[in-house]
């Protein structure tokens, strides 16, 4: 044969290589990296697709609880790993954030992976002590927090967490300032709360929705894009003025950047399936998570989306994590 057929056939061999190769994925157990802790909502989204992948898969599914620094490490080892669909994250939007966060990240939290699936939303809920009196609405808050600038105060589990960012969007639209008080962690925050030495915060649905309904806590808002059925007297930010569109948090799977396309197909599509099971949005309800679908183009454009929308928020308020 001719060099110059040869050298002619060469792409052609190597397309169909790659497309064998990728067919018959998986050739090995599949390990889902989450980068918190066990006990979390990610964690939870982990196990589930874990006990449901191995039957349609017909390999093992592993979940890897890799914390630590805000999810960076965790997501890290994903983005190093060799993308051929045996290794992926499980993550929430806090990977987007961390991006403008984080100055020195030796990865890139959104360039060096491929969008898989979203798996659920998750609502985060403006709340206040009772005994804050004024405080029934977000016109209340914005009159309170204009006559007393830099004295209320707000909670959060941390610096640069879904919490706080999404406490800055609403304080930067409304041109106010609040006292930052920032802890390690939801339940100190909550404590603080609940015992009137913290005016405001923004708590997760399932956490906030005990308290609301026992009514030790105050919902003025959702960031949620409707109403939400458990609380369907307390408007949206976006019905307040506040945002042009819902701030939940995400929570999908993604691959590192490379993993063969055929491979996301499958994947999302398997995904899918499991996530429209009535088990399925019965364990994520009772974590305040709303099972949702995409398709691997829908999830990337929603994290390009929210990773500038949050970019904006960090370079307006000069918040850094590092």
């Amino acid at each position: 044969m001719p060099n110059k057929w040869v050298k002619a056939l060469l792409p052609t061999a190597a397309m169909c290589l790659a497309a064998t190769t990728a067919s018959a994925w998986p050739t090995e157990p599949i390990t889902l990296v989450v980068p918190y802790t066990p006990g979390t909502g990610i964690d939870l989204i982990a196990r589930q697709l874990a006990a449901h992948l191995p039957g349609v898969l017909k390999q093992p599914i592993v979940v890897d609880n890799v914390a630590g620094a805000s999810g960076n490490i965790g997501s890290e080892k994903v983005a190093r790993a060799k993308p051929d669909g045996h290794t992926l994250l499980v993550q929430v939007s806090t990977l987007v954030m961390n991006k403008s966060l984080y100055k020195t990240l030796s990865y890139h939290p959104v360039n060096d992976f491929v969008p898989v699936a979203q798996t659920s939303w998750g609502t985060l809920v403006l709340v206040t002590n009772p005994n804050v009196q004024t405080a029934n609405s977000v016109s209340d808050v914005v009159s309170a927090a204009k006559s007393k600038p830099g004295q209320l105060t707000y909670a959060t589990p941390g610096v640069g967490t879904p919490h706080h960012l999404s406490m800055a969007l609403f304080l930067q639209h409304n041109n106010l300032d609040m006292l930052h008080v920032p802890y390690k962690g939801t339940a100190g925050a909550v404590t603080d709360l609940l015992g009137g030495r913290i005016d405001y915060m923004f708590l997760p649905v399932h956490v906030a929705l005990q308290h609301v309904q026992a009514g030790k806590l105050k919902a003025i808002a959702t960031g949620s894009a409707t109403r939400l059925p458990t609380l369907p007297n307390v408007p949206t930010l976006a019905e307040a003025g506040v945002t042009a569109d819902n701030i939940d948090m995400w929570y999908g799977v993604l691959a590192p950047k490379g993993t063969p396309a055929d491979v996301i197909a499958r994947l999302n599509q398997e995904v899918s399936k499991i996530l429209k099971q009535p088990d399925i949005a019965r364990a994520f309800e009772a974590q305040g998570m709303v099972p949702a679908t995409s398709t691997p183009v829908e999830f990337g454009a929603l994290i390009a989306k929210d990773a500038q929308r949050w970019a904006d928020v960090v370079k307006k308020g000069n918040i850094t994590a590092d």
